[in-house]
């Protein structure tokens, strides 16, 4: 990891310190009363921003959400929401994960990074699985932005390094924060998808209902990346009221651009949300099987960055 990109150190507490009473009684006085006991207020603690130098969004647009992944634990609440709705009816695709909520194995900030690990074994013990659990041998992660993670158009930049192995099936990647969102008909934009049966190829993909892989119209970018599974790259988003543009480190790899007003082939421009996940298996990631050996399969990332137009 870059030292560039260290993160400030936070701000001390301030230390508030009573004032004693000292008047003497005189006489049959009666002694004085203390003084009120003040309840000292937390200083705000800075959100860390990338050092000088350290910004690639294009002149113009201003940072407006950031996780540089700072702390140690589980990840921030307020910038993340783990997501396990699914867990009981088994995740689209076929996949065969379940997502945990709020375990540490399968998601955490460490040493400056976000750890997500697709796991092999089921949750919870023999004798207590959770309630929500659909009889799936691997637990793994999903996180979405939170309740103030959502954008129309911009800059978004992930410096990450993907999760490896055949059958494991890691992503970044935006749906619609409508949470009533249809699937094709609302967009989905896939800013890295990576494969473990085809190593160090990355796909950029959008669907819509006019272009999907269900249909076999998709409209996407699949080029190499040999040490994808090895090295943290810079995967990019510059998403705009007519045009989706995505890269590597700056390099341009995709371009969708809008065609007139038509949904079906252009349905981006209500606001979306981040996510970032390990799947296991399906019909994708596991079309030639779930290597054993895999396990466990970690996705790092090291920060998340989103930029928009200043206005």
């Amino acid at each position: 990891m870059s030292c560039l990109l260290r993160r400030p150190l936070r701000s001390a507490l301030p230390l508030l310190v009573p004032l004693a009473a000292a008047l003497a009684a005189a006489g049959g006085a009666a002694p004085p009363k203390p003084a009120p006991k003040t309840t000292p207020k937390a200083a705000a603690v800075p959100l860390p921003v990338p050092a000088p130098g350290a910004h690639h969004a294009p002149p113009g647009y201003t940072l407006v959400w950031a996780d540089e992944f700072y702390r140690e634990g589980r990840p921030d609440p307020l910038r993340w929401t783990a997501e396990t709705h699914r867990n009981k009816d088994g995740w689209h695709n076929a996949e065969a994960q379940y997502y945990s909520a709020g375990d540490p194995a399968n998601a955490r900030e460490e040493r400056g990074v976000l750890a997500i690990e697709a796991r092999a074994g089921a949750p919870g013990t023999a004798a207590a699985r959770p309630a929500d659990w659909g009889k799936q041998l691997y637990t793994s992660a999903r996180l979405t932005s939170g309740p103030k993670g959502t954008w129309t158009y911009g800059w978004f930049e992930v410096r990450a390094k993907v999760a490896c192995g055949r059958g494991i099936w890691p992503a970044i990647w935006m749906l619609p924060a409508d949470p009533a969102r249809k699937w094709p008909d609302d967009g989905e934009i896939d800013i890295m998808e990576h494969v473990g049966h085809n190593p160090g190829v990355v796909h950029h993909s959008v669907h819509t209902k006019a272009f999907n892989h269900a249909i076999k119209t998709e409209k996407t970018a699949v080029f190499p990346l040999a040490d994808a599974c090895a090295a943290m790259h810079r995967y990019q988003l510059h998403w705009t009221a007519d045009r989706i543009t995505m890269g590597v480190d700056d390099t341009v790899r995709f371009t969708f651009a809008r065609a007139g007003t038509d949904r079906a082939r252009w349905p981006f421009d209500k606001p979306m949300r981040l996510l970032l996940n390990v799947a296991v298996g399906g019909t994708w990631g596991g079309e030639k099987g779930i290597d054993p050996a895999a396990f466990p399969a970690r996705m790092e990332v090291d920060y998340v960055r989103v930029y928009q137009r200043r206005k």
